[in-house]
């Protein structure tokens, strides 16, 4: 199966890039953008840095991704993609987030990267349904799989069993 959902700590993957469900200043956070930072060491902060600003204060937009090295981290890469924060779904938000996981697979694609990690992009904070969420991440993923060799292989994150229980049922529909 090229693609998979598995519960767990997304840092701790052994895989060529995980995803980080970053903000568009790319300097750390909370959640998973806060768990990657800290376990990927105080690097993973000096090259987000070093990516240039947009806008001010705007390093990756919303709906977009940026590469940087993966340092402490077992995975090589981390792609930091920007989701939408939910605004009761008439906002362009559907739109944005199925960009978010397009974007990040297109630089896996780039970079000639075999397998890829997912957190569930804007469902902590950013209030995003887990069910809507989980729709657009496994169509998205599919798709782009279906379309192309790289990378061959795609991990859907569930951080606790409900999430992996939605993105599951997504998955074998």
């Amino acid at each position: 199966m090229r693609i998979e959902v598995v519960r767990g700590d997304i840092t701790t993957l052994d895989l060529d890039a995980i995803v980080n469900a970053a903000n568009e200043r790319m300097l750390g956070g909370g959640g998973v953008d806060g768990a990657i930072h800290r376990a990927a060491g105080p690097e993973l902060l000096a090259a987000c840095r070093l990516i240039p600003e947009v806008r001010p204060g705007v390093r990756c937009p919303t709906g977009e991704a940026r590469l940087t090295p993966g340092f402490r981290l077992t995975a090589r890469y981390v792609i930091h993609a920007v989701g939408p924060v939910w605004r009761g779904g008439a906002h362009g938000e559907a739109e944005l987030l199925a960009s978010c996981y397009r974007r990040s697979l297109e630089l896996a694609r780039t970079e000639d990267l075999r397998s890829i990690a997912f957190p569930a992009i804007s469902c902590g904070v950013y209030g995003y349904p887990i069910d809507e969420a989980s729709e657009i991440a496994v169509r998205e993923v599919r798709a782009f799989l279906d379309a192309h060799d790289l990378p061959e292989r795609a991990v859907l994150v569930a951080f606790d069993r409900s999430i992996q229980t939605v993105l599951t049922a997504k998955l074998t529909k």
